[in-house]
């Protein structure tokens, strides 16, 4: 049985929103996740394993450090 804690960790990116809010593209026109806001300060993406890998690679292109 998987680890839920990687599960979730594949499929999610937690990210403080002004890091959303400073990106130059929409993340849900890129990658097929969806991005939304859950409190004031966080956004949470969710999507497959293989866009929540590609989305972590384009953040880290653009000097978000996701972990």
């Amino acid at each position: 049985m998987p680890n839920p804690t990687r599960l979730r960790d594949s499929t999610q990116i937690v990210l403080r929103r002004e890091t959303v809010e400073s990106l130059e593209c929409d993340l849900e026109g890129e990658f097929a996740v969806t991005v939304f806001q859950e409190s004031e300060e966080y956004y949470r993406i969710i999507g497959s394993p293989v866009e929540i890998k590609a989305a972590s690679e384009f953040l880290s292109r653009r000097g978000v450090t996701v972990h």
